[in-house]
């Protein structure tokens, strides 16, 4: 990409890394009520529609050391976007994992989290990424993906 480019469209050439965690991996079929109906596949798809420009990957997996792998990018992205499901609310190695890593991690939830159950109020990540964004289901991803850009925007 020449730099003529890069100058008109501040946002081409970034790469994202989406990664979901625990039982994400059933979206469009689980709890429908809670996280709708659509398969995190279809929406990813509609995001790649409509962020063109933008490299968007994606991960999932149940196993939590596979996650801390994956959230350990060492800048090979420009943002880690992700749900960890429950091991949110638990896992030490997850937080471990966002606090060393050098990429900007936000963490996303569908639900909104202060409005469940009392010990689905707590992130054991929240504190180590660049910023949090829940309740508003699965566009709770393409509002972590255009903070992303808005800041590239501003650094640019």
């Amino acid at each position: 990409m020449s730099s003529l480019s890069s100058m008109n469209n501040p946002t081409a050439g970034i790469r994202i890394l989406i990664i979901n965690g625990v039982n994400l991996s059933q979206l469009g079929t689980r709890e429908v009520n809670i996280y709708g109906h659509i398969s995190f596949e279809d929406y990813l798809a509609q995001l790649r529609t409509e962020f063109p420009d933008i490299q968007i990957d994606y991960f999932q997996s149940d196993a939590v050391g596979e996650l801390c792998s994956a959230i350990s990018t060492y800048g090979q992205y420009d943002a880690v976007v992700l749900n960890a499901g429950a091991y949110t609310h638990t896992s030490l190695a997850l937080a471990d994992a966002v606090r060393s890593t050098t990429t900007p991690v936000i963490e996303v939830h569908i639900s909104n989290l202060f409005g469940r159950e009392w010990y689905r109020r707590h992130s054991e990540l929240a504190a180590h990424c660049a910023g949090f964004i829940c309740g508003f289901g699965l566009d709770s991803y393409r509002l972590a993906i255009e903070s992303v850009l808005h800041k590239k925007i501003q650094t640019s």
